[in-house]
């Protein structure tokens, strides 16, 4: 039922409200059947889990993949200490890449555990290894006889579970923090509590025979312990959670303890598995934040060291709700640690249609500050904030290879009208995208009290997280590190960036490729589209007959009525511009246009694109996104050149366009679609008209407002069926 929760739950916050109801049992069986497959991903920096806490993660490697597993942090419930760790069971999370981990769910639970105590929320710092086919996971916990802490096993035949504990905790071992090395000596050894250390028989579940034994007292009490202490006689002040691995020819002893504070990460190095072992310095210092535990496992990966720990990222005021994280670490030549550096950004390549949380930047300019989006609800993580002009982030490492027809999606907040660039390896790198953010809009003319129907409809978006999308002017090959620049005055906050690619709505036509016809219903795919020439306009109602008619006859550019364009040819569109206030043509009663408009003369550089579309109604809007600097208020130009073996007389055109639009055949007002419209096919048909012998020039104008615009556009006969008889060619000289 876990699992069948979560699903519900992650579907209910990303995708539509589902509630969580009491499930039959073959309901529950129907969920699983359908979800079986569907793998729950954390797409993640620093911390790499991010929608629960996740403290002491051990890392291994099984198969080929990384299987990470934490103990699991949780908000201590009623009866519980709300100042001490608070642990109920283990989830096992896997990754290919150290940056998309999938959360195979619960392995182990405190109460499906015949020894340990029930609600005793003891699940501390685990450890998971393999031995001839079989898994074989170690956890502490609170034993039911007794107090003190107990080391249990369970065993399953996947790295993934399930799990089946065994009925009895491991004799001879009372401690915490379980760490199993496989030596090269063909022994298997055990470490837990403060750095003891015991054989394991063969069979993984039980100490061996022949470990050695000593007297240890404690206050006035004296008892046998099994194995040896291997931090005898180092710096081991409240030492814990050991995790001792082999490299190098040597074996190392890694160990949290407390050298003032808090806790740090020490090493020592030995030629024998159980010691002695030589005390060799500092793998990570203290948390700057204060936090008191660290907890870790050390794996190589794919010829890579990585270092797994834990911090208190998502719950800076209370360390004991932890999260994993990792960063690479080094050896030198002698064989001793590198000191690692802790990072947000932590390690692998993201794939840039990842949802890329760059605010775990990894370098920035002085000045940039991050903190967390949501005190309350910390998972959503945190934010950057570039303070002025000129600040920058830097993120490495984001694979574009998986990019075909991209655009750019990206989180930010501003408490000013300013300008962003996304931009390549540097500051001052290409540029990627430009996003210029409007919080705040201009003042009415003579004010809000001049001017209520315009104030009515301005919307001030300062401080406020916006989603924002962007057209790519350039995108990089392979991998590469993402810089964004703050280009406005003022503070401009990030929280994410991704890209996307879009469906395939067009593909571009090739120079001199063969004619194109009609599809089965006689719609036209092949097209030349004129990038938008920007026609503010606050609403679609003020698109009557004679609007239209006076808007669409403007010369925009030259030739517009009689050019034959081609592929990659550009025009400049230079015109005047009356800027309508908000609300016009809305109909609330107030005043419906301007007194005196402001009129501004208006100049772009526009390129024609030959286009087949993929879809019988052309997709105008999805072309401005890609290829116009505005995807609203703005007038699209078609053309397209149609080819007639003979006069195909009494046909209709028939069009249907989302918005208004205008048609004309060989330079005749053909066709015109007023007022606000839906694009349905054949929405509305001409007189009768006759496709010549030769060349036919079909243009069509389409305007919209706040709405998307797409076209239809076919030719009918007298019975209504559709005319194919033609070929469509944009490459005519």
């Amino acid at each position: 039922m876990h699992l069948i929760q979560k699903i519900i739950r992650i579907f209910a916050t990303e995708s539509t409200t589902i509630q969580i109801i009491q499930l039959s049992t073959p309901m529950k069986k129907l969920l699983i059947a359908f979800f079986m497959g569907v793998p729950l991903f954390a797409v993640a920096q620093n911390p790499i889990i991010r929608d629960q806490f996740t403290a002491d993660p051990t890392a291994r490697v099984f198969n080929n993949k990384v299987y990470l597993y934490p103990s699991h942090d949780i908000k201590p419930p009623v009866g519980q200490r709300h100042d001490w760790f608070c642990m109920e069971d283990y989830h096992v999370f896997s990754s290919e890449n150290l940056t998309d981990w999938t959360d195979h769910g619960v392995i182990v639970t405190q109460n499906k555990v015949p020894w340990v105590r029930p609600n005793s929320y003891s699940m501390w710092a685990p450890d998971c290894v393999e031995k001839n086919g079989k898994y074989y996971f170690y956890f502490p916990s609170a034993p039911q006889a007794g107090g003190g802490f107990a080391v249990g096993v369970a065993i399953a035949d996947s790295p993934e579970g399930p799990f089946i504990p065994e009925p009895e905790p491991i004799k001879g071992i009372n401690g915490i923090d379980p760490c199993v090395l496989q030596a090269s000596d063909g022994n298997a050894y055990i470490f837990w509590g403060n750095g003891r250390c015991a054989k394991l028989k063969p069979n993984m579940k039980e100490l061996a025979d022949d470990n050695p034994r000593e007297k240890v007292k404690w206050g006035n009490r004296e008892m046998e312990m099994v194995g040896v202490n291997c931090l005898q006689g180092l710096p081991n002040r409240q030492a814990e959670g050991p995790f001792a691995f082999e490299a190098n020819g040597w074996y190392y002893l890694t160990y949290p303890y407390v050298r003032e504070n808090t806790e740090v990460l020490g090493y020592a190095m030995s030629k024998n598995p159980m010691g002695p072992y030589e005390y060799k310095g500092i793998i990570m210092p203290e948390h700057e934040n204060g936090c008191w535990t660290n907890h870790h496992s050390i794996i190589n990966y794919k010829g890579q060291w990585y270092l797994f720990y834990h911090q208190n990222a998502f719950s800076p005021r209370d360390d004991k709700r932890r999260s994993a994280q990792i960063d690479k670490l080094y050896f030198n030549p002698d064989g001793t640690i590198q000191e690692v550096k802790k990072t947000m950004r932590g390690v692998g390549i993201n794939k840039a249609t990842e949802k890329i949380e760059i605010d775990r930047y990894s370098s920035a300019s002085d000045g940039v500050t991050t903190e967390l989006i949501d005190t309350v609800n910390t998972f959503r993580s945190y934010m950057a904030t570039m303070p002025t002009k000129g600040s920058w982030i830097k993120y490495n490492d984001v694979d574009f290879s998986v990019i075909t027809d991209g655009y750019l999606i990206m989180s930010v907040k501003a408490a000013e009208n300013t300008e962003l660039c996304v931009r390549e390896k540097s500051a001052t790198g290409k540029i990627l995208a430009r996003i210029k953010l409007t919080v705040k809009p201009e003042e009415p003319a003579g004010g809000a009290a001049a001017n209520p129907m315009m104030a009515r409809f301005r919307r001030d978006q300062r401080n406020q997280w916006l989603t924002q999308t962007a057209k790519l002017d350039y995108v990089p090959n392979g991998v590469t590190d993402l810089v964004i620049t703050n280009e406005g005055d003022g503070a401009l906050s990030v929280d994410y960036v991704r890209f996307k690619n879009r469906p395939k709505y067009f593909t571009p036509v090739a120079t001199n490729a063969a004619p194109a016809q009609p599809d089965a219903e006689g719609f036209i795919h092949r097209w030349l589209l004129l990038e938008p020439i920007t026609k503010p306009n606050s609403g679609n109602t003020v698109f009557t007959d004679s609007y239209l008619r006076e808007h669409f006859n403007r010369e925009y550019f030259k030739g517009q009525q009689t050019i034959i364009p081609k592929d990659g040819q550009k025009v400049q569109a230079v015109f005047k511009q009356e800027q309508a206030p908000a609300g016009f043509g809305r109909g609330f009663g107030a005043q419906q246009a301007p007194a005196q408009p402001e009129v501004k003369t208006v100049k772009q550089t526009l390129t024609w694109h030959a286009l087949d579309s993929e879809n019988m109604n052309v997709k105008l809007f999805r072309f401005a996104e890609k290829w116009g600097e505005e995807i609203y208020g703005v007038l699209f130009w078609a053309v397209t050149i149609i080819d007639c073996d003979e006069d195909i007389e009494n046909v209709r055109l028939a069009v249907g366009s989302n918005s208004a639009s205008m048609w004309w055949l060989n330079g005749e007002e053909t066709l015109l679609l007023s007022g606000d419209r839906r694009m349905v096919k054949d929405d509305a048909m001409s007189n009768r008209i006759t496709l010549k012998k030769g060349r036919n020039i079909l243009r069509g104008a389409v305007i919209n407002g706040p709405g998307m615009s797409d076209f239809c556009v076919r030719f009918l006969d007298e019975k209504g069926n559709p005319v194919k008889n033609y070929k469509i060619n944009l490459n005519q000289k």
